[in-house]
């Protein structure tokens, strides 16, 4: 695919995705449209159709791609999907004053300042009772709907020397005018279309609405909301839409990094693996011999040099923008030697522009995809992404060339054979 037409896709699709949720949905549509089939984890696995997916909890998905002449060998991408925001509490709407607000909680570590003033809107999953059946509805307002108004520098002397932000004070957000709470419900059915329908929980997030833009003097710049780390997940999802081999090619975006993957379906699960084992033991695959013959790539966005704070990046292996994906190496990833040479000797055969990029010494980086997934899945693993500015604001930065170069990868990845001939490796 041309740069031009991905970088197009990577807009829409973080447009489209927009929580966990939305973002499945989509990625199910996608799937849909290439004639991948649903299976269900509540049914018997009795045989496989060659393209197919699985979902957990409507918030991760696995996709698998099966060769007529397969190895026994998976290659597999992860990735995932949740994105910081703001959470709605349970029973939250309260007034201050004639505005109703809602109490919110943080998902993910926010940037907090970077949330003040957006444009708000709430994406997520609902339950809605009609008659005796009680519903599941995944539903995007796609509009305005709330704002975290900042405090006037003419009320607080200080903010320009020490904003020090209170999450449940200075993060709570406003809907509307209002003289009772109860609005709230009458609000939401308004919007989702309500008359009878009794509204039950739900997993609401506010998000920022405003859509992803180009800018710099060639485009080189992708200003937007979600780069972290929806521009891994639509690499992703664009590579193994579009590559053919003879490796069982598996795809998985996963919910809830950004709270430590420790749920149902996060990457520290037993999502993957009891996906992994039902597909073996229907193709009559060894296990662990397929596991050694695997390899995974996790897909995590890592730091670019700020402009305007170079002392933050590592003294050799900085993030530059535009000088392409980075491979990540910090002493909580997964990257060893042989992966990363291997990974460098097919990008430099394919010319696509790699980097190294490590953290420095006294900043601490967050946890990885592949780290949690090996607890479970135990497979040649490297730590890759592109290097942004601004992650966990409601606005992030990145280079366009640095996701295209990651979507070439991982291509390529789907594509290639590794083999291991004892100490010997042969990319074929």
């Amino acid at each position: 695919m041309k740069k031009e037409q991905f970088i197009k896709n990577v807009k829409q699709f973080i447009e489209k995705g927009t929580c966990c949720f939305t973002c499945v949905k989509e990625i199910k549509e996608r799937l849909q449209k290439e004639n991948y089939q649903e299976l269900y984890e509540t049914k018997e696995w009795k045989e496989l159709p060659e393209k197919f997916y699985v979902t957990r909890n409507d918030s991760s998905l696995i996709a698998i791609k099966i060769p007529q002449k397969f190895q026994n060998s998976f290659h597999i991408i992860t990735t995932h999907l949740d994105t910081p925001a703001l959470l709605l509490k349970p029973n939250g709407a309260f007034l201050s004053g004639n505005y109703l607000e809602y109490n919110v909680m943080p998902y993910g570590g926010l940037l907090n300042y970077g949330w003040l003033d957006k444009n708000l809107s709430l994406a997520g999953r609902i339950l809605i009772k009609k008659k005796n059946t009680w519903n599941s509805k995944i539903i995007d307002f796609q509009k305005t709907v709330a704002v975290v108004p900042s405090v006037a520098i003419h009320q607080n002397d200080k903010a320009n020397s020490n904003l020090d932000l209170n999450m449940q004070t200075d993060l709570q957000p406003v809907f509307f005018l209002s003289e009772k709470t109860s609005d709230w419900i009458d609000f939401l059915k308004k919007e989702l279309k309500l008359t009878t329908e009794t509204i039950g929980d739900y997993e609401l997030f506010l998000y920022d609405n405003s859509k992803p833009e180009l800018f710099g003097k060639k485009d080189e710049f992708l200003l937007s909301p979600r780069i972290d780390n929806l521009t891994s997940v639509c690499a992703a999802l664009e590579s193994f839409l579009e590559s053919s081999s003879e490796n069982i090619q598996v795809f998985c975006s996963f919910n809830n990094e950004e709270i430590g993957s420790l749920t149902k379906e996060g990457a520290d699960s037993n999502f993957l693996l009891d996906t992994l084992k039902k597909i073996a033991a229907i193709l009559n695959l060894d296990i662990t011999s397929t596991f050694a013959n695997s390899w995974i790539i996790s897909s995590d966005n890592t730091h670019a040099i700020h402009p305007n704070h170079p002392e933050y990046a590592d003294k050799t292996s900085k993030g530059i923008m535009g000088k392409g994906f980075a491979i990540i190496k910090e002493t909580n990833s997964t990257t060893d030697s042989i992966f990363s040479t291997l990974l460098k000797d097919l990008c430099t055969t394919k010319k696509i522009k790699y980097q190294d990029i490590t953290a420095k010494n006294d900043l601490v980086g967050g946890s990885t995809l592949s780290g949690l997934s090996l607890r479970h899945v135990s497979v040649a693993s490297i730590d890759v992404g592109i290097p942004e500015l601004a992650m966990h604001s409601s606005k992030e930065l990145c280079a366009t060339e640095d996701i295209y170069m990651l979507y070439k990868m991982m291509y390529e990845f789907y594509k290639i054979k590794f083999i291991q001939k004892k100490e010997t490796f042969i990319l074929k």
